[in-house]
């Protein structure tokens, strides 16, 4: 014989529902305080006079020296 006891599975159930309510809460929670905090969206596009710059990068020392292309690597990362 199977014994069904109903108010342990009304306790289950009102936790189950309770973790869901809090785990819905504390995220939006999370999202609001992400958006009061971040100042800008980072893909937003930019407003006003923007100009695109492009700049190149100053070409490699021709030399074999070993300090010189370890100064252009930590300078440039190339």
């Amino acid at each position: 014989m199977i014994v069904f006891s109903f108010r342990q599975w009304l306790n289950r159930v009102l936790f189950i529902v309770l973790f869901v309510i809090l785990l819905i809460v504390a995220v939006g929670g999370y999202r609001w305080l992400l958006g009061v905090v971040s100042p800008i969206h980072p893909h937003k596009e930019p407003r006003g006079a923007a100009v695109k710059v492009f700049v190149t990068d100053p070409a490699s020392p021709d030399g074999n020296k070993t300090l010189d292309r370890l100064r252009w690597f930590y300078w440039y990362g190339e």
